[in-house]
């Protein structure tokens, strides 16, 4: 059995009902609108922040979930959708997990108008049933995600990121929206518990270690979907290479940032540079600290009973880091 289908056990039936539930929630008069919310329906991914939502509200509260766990697994997948194709306009981006993607098939335009629509049908969806607590989970999601992304915009055109401005990069780019995702679990049935900011942190370190993992492909052999060196093409500033950064001489220093600033697009320069931050222990000083934050989230969970939830989020964490894509 595929990990992910085995997390997946102990709230298959949740998440058929809520398949259901959010294809419902996304319905419009106009029949362009559901052709593409149709489209993006037929080609999710592996749904990860729903089945966190589920596995966390189940887990902190002996199995239990209530419509307003559906509520909050819909709204969270309805603006990390709009996330998505506004990120693709953004990105100029054709392809999403290997189809194409809305702007490619309808053009930019309607892209960001179905990014609005998703967006103002997830707010709505909260608003309507009186779910303040969980709009301002999501909403503080959504500012963290959009600050997150500017400041690694700005920080990509100097070059000048610190190790901690690159967790705070992360933090805010990947991290947050996981948090909410088990902070919206723990809220929807233990509302203004201590376990609402248990569980945000439990998110957030899963996130931490996610987007570490993700910046050690970019240094991989194996093909994962995105070929290696892509960060480094794309000017992005990850853990591997700061810790190069930070362990080089001025020389090498200076060679480092013209090499990512002036000749990203250049094969064999950035394979010298995927070499080089590999012999300067960049690939074993991530991995390691992805590690704490894996610790630390497991940390977390041994407070709770046994559980098949329990046992689900602990395979979730160790999956993040274990993942070959």
């Amino acid at each position: 059995m595929k990990v992910i289908s085995q997390i997946k056990l102990p709230v298959e039936k949740e998440m058929e009902l809520f398949e259901k539930k959010f294809f419902e929630s996304m319905s419009s008069k106009v029949a362009l609108l559901n052709r593409i919310t149709h489209y993006v329906v037929n080609r999710k991914g592996k749904q990860m922040r729903p089945m966190f939502v589920f596995l966390v509200s189940k887990m902190v509260s002996n199995g239990n979930v209530n419509e307003r766990t559906y509520r909050g697994a819909a709204v969270i997948e309805l603006i990390h959708t709009a996330t998505l194709v506004h990120d693709d306009v953004v990105d100029d981006s054709n392809r999403r997990r290997g189809f194409f993607s809305i702007n490619a098939l309808w053009k930019n335009k309607i892209a960001v108008l179905v990014g609005d629509y998703l967006l103002s049908k997830g707010l709505l969806l909260s608003i309507d049933n009186n779910d303040f607590d969980l709009l301002k989970i999501i909403s503080v999601a959504v500012r963290e995600m959009s600050e997150g992304e500017l400041l690694q915009i700005e920080k990509a055109r100097r070059l000048d990121i610190t190790e901690d401005v690159y967790y705070d990069i992360i933090r805010q780019k990947t991290a947050t929206l996981i948090a909410a995702c088990c902070s919206l679990g723990a809220a929807s049935v233990k509302p203004e518990s201590e376990e609402v900011e248990k569980m945000r942190k439990f998110g957030e370190l899963i996130g931490m270690a996610f987007q570490i993992k993700d910046d050690l492909f970019d240094y991989g052999d194996e093909q994962i979907g995105k070929p290696t060196g892509i960060d480094i093409k794309e000017q992005k500033m990850t853990l591997p290479l700061i810790h190069a950064l930070n362990n080089s001489t001025p020389k090498e220093k200076k060679w480092l940032i013209n090499s990512v600033k002036n000749h990203n697009k250049n094969k064999k320069r950035v394979k010298e540079v995927i070499a080089f931050v590999k012999s300067q222990g960049g690939l074993t000083y991530a991995e390691n600290k992805m590690k704490e934050y894996q610790r630390e989230a497991l940390e977390i969970l041994y407070v709770y009973p046994q559980s098949s939830y329990k046992d689900s989020l602990e395979l979730m964490v160790n999956y993040v880091i274990e993942r070959k894509k």
